[in-house]
């Protein structure tokens, strides 16, 4: 294991439901480094970054969001790390 940065695009009914907040949220909860920002077309980008298996809890929840997304998508690719350490919403 060790320090990993993933950048995850999620595509659906994602913005508009509170996406970015709770993603905030569960990343901080997770002690992940990053940020999470709303693209335009519709799509949410975030980057996790931290332990490996946190990183991909992180991945995991964006599969499906909070309550009233519709996650239709996800892409992962993964990057070298930057040490991030705090996680915040990009506007």
């Amino acid at each position: 294991m060790g320090i990993v940065r993933a950048r995850v695009r999620i595509e659906g009914r994602v913005q508009g439901v509170f996406f970015r907040a709770e993603t905030l949220r569960v990343a901080r909860m997770l002690s992940l480094g990053g940020w999470v920002r709303n693209m335009p077309g519709g799509s949410v980008e975030a980057v996790f970054e931290g332990d490996e298996e946190k990183v991909k809890a992180g991945i995991e929840w964006c599969r499906k969001g909070p309550s009233h997304a519709r996650v239709e998508k996800v892409s992962i690719s993964w990057e070298e790390p930057l040490n991030k350490c705090d996680f915040e919403i990009l506007y």
